[in-house]
């Protein structure tokens, strides 16, 4: 399985998003991003010590107090965070750990994935879906003109 295939296939299995690092700031990708997968009817949650509450979704201080199993962590954090961030992951297991575009850490990712959790690196989830999901769907749909 190629790398967009298995992209898509996470994207229709997974429906549960934890994002970490999400922003109350409409000019903040995190908060374009997160508003456009909640209209794609995923379940959103998120971390950020910071905020209390975005986009009407539960915000959690840290990632250990989310009360349910995590699908996908989508994270908007810079890379010098991402070692710490993986090591608080791997007891908890998600099946994907997903860095923003921009975001990278070879060294954590190769830990991520010796644990058996899934990593897709420095790739927008936004644009992922828009173009292996959604586009797809509009590309497959049939116009019937009315007689």
């Amino acid at each position: 399985m190629n790398e967009n295939e298995k992209i898509k296939d996470f994207l229709t299995k997974y429906k549960k998003i934890t994002v970490v690092g999400l922003s109350s700031k409409p000019e903040r990708s995190s908060y374009g991003v997160t508003n456009y997968l909640i209209n794609n009817r995923y379940e959103i949650d998120a971390v950020n010590p910071n905020e209390t509450q975005v986009l009407s979704q539960p915000i959690y201080n840290n990632i250990s107090e989310v009360p349910h199993q995590l699908e996908i962590v989508n994270v908007f954090r810079a890379p010098q965070h991402i070692p710490q961030l993986i090591d608080e992951l791997i007891p908890l297991k998600p099946k994907v750990i997903w860095l923003q575009e921009g975001i990278t850490s070879p060294e954590a990712e190769e830990k991520a994935r010796q644990a058996g959790i899934e990593v897709v690196s420095d790739r927008c989830i936004y644009k992922a879906h828009k173009s292996l999901i959604k586009d797809q769907i509009m590309h497959q749909q049939v116009f019937i003109p009315a007689v």
